[in-house]
């Protein structure tokens, strides 16, 4: 595992450049797919980017001049179908695979995907082979996409010894590429746990938030990664900060949530207040001094539970509780 951030990745990439094809991507064969046999369904974002949906997670896909870009990989026994529609968008190489966190959900696709793209022509690698030309002065790529993430998720990501030892991970500082537009990796700290990520595609004008924002449930916060209530409440304003509505805080800047429905600034401002009414509640009940079994029978997270479920609002107020009282002690 490597960490030369941003200054390495433009450097290398410029000689990527002239070893990748040159032709443009060809059209689309496959945009908002409504194929009900079809097991991943795809969506047309905005200018480059797809949400791929049905593989366990909220997949994105940007197709940029040269090369593919994919934000989260799904569940394993999904991979061999993201690879086929990935295909009929685009038959541009596979470059980078990007994780938002360390979950399997978001990560079990990862080995799969790396043999079937494209590595990095780093100085470290001895494996770069003449290609069968009348003069031998080319080089091609071995097989292999280069993994990101930040350092804390890769840790605890479970790949083989060698395909981790080519991941390109960073810290706070995040990380920028260019792949026919701005891309920028956000590292939101103690969030969901304390190695998430986020990715914005500034030209498209999409974010690719990973479990740091859902449609589908109550936050999940792993203690036991770094994860807290405070800190993905900071995550939510922050992206919050990225996003620009259109009007009536409607349209504007898209976001691909982890799991659930394409959403806007609007869907996004609703799921942070909602996280931060419910933490006022349990943090005014843990004052009056009331007990874990107590704060579940007030039904803190009733008013939502119709949106977001009853089975996580438990595991919610459970998390949230555990981490006001520890900060409290």
């Amino acid at each position: 595992m490597w960490n030369r951030t941003q200054l390495t990745c433009a450097f290398i990439l410029a000689g990527v450049a002239s070893m990748l094809p040159t032709s443009a991507a060809p059209g689309p064969l496959e945009t908002n797919s409504t194929d009900e046999n079809a097991k991943i369904h795809v969506l047309h974002v905005r200018g480059n980017v797809y949400m791929l949906v049905g593989a366990g997670c909220n997949i994105t896909v940007q197709v940029g001049e040269q090369y593919v870009m994919v934000v989260d990989t799904g569940l394993p026994q999904f991979t061999d179908d993201v690879i086929a529609t990935v295909r009929k968008l685009t038959q541009l190489p596979i470059l980078f695979l990007q994780n938002t966190s360390s979950d399997p959900d978001h990560t079990g696709g990862d080995e799969k995907l790396y043999r079937a793209g494209w590595s990095l022509p780093n100085p470290d690698r001895v494996d770069l082979v003449p290609r069968k030309d009348p003069d031998n002065t080319h080089l091609t790529l071995p097989p292999g996409a280069s993994i990101l993430a930040s350092l804390k998720a890769m840790n605890r990501i479970d790949l083989p010894t060698g395909v981790k030892n080519d991941a390109v991970t960073y810290g706070p500082e995040g990380l920028k590429l260019y792949n026919d537009e701005p891309v920028v990796f956000y590292h939101m700290g103690k969030a969901h746990t304390d190695g998430d990520s986020m990715v914005f595609f500034r030209v498209s004008d999409v974010v690719s938030a990973g479990d740091i924002f859902t449609t589908t449930s109550y936050p999940v916060i792993e203690a036991d990664n770094g994860g807290s209530v405070d800190g993905f409440i900071d995550a939510l304003n922050d992206l919050v900060e990225i996003l620009v509505p259109k009007y009536g805080e409607e349209g504007g800047t898209y976001v691909i949530p982890g799991h659930g429905h394409l959403s806007d600034r609007a869907d996004v401002v609703n799921y942070r207040d909602m996280v931060t009414i419910i933490r006022g509640r349990i943090q005014k009940m843990i004052k009056n001094g009331t007990t874990l079994d107590q704060v579940k029978a007030a039904k803190p997270t009733l008013d939502y539970d119709g949106i977001y479920g009853t089975k996580s609002g438990e595991k919610f107020i459970e998390a949230v509780y555990r981490d006001l009282t520890k900060q409290k002690n």
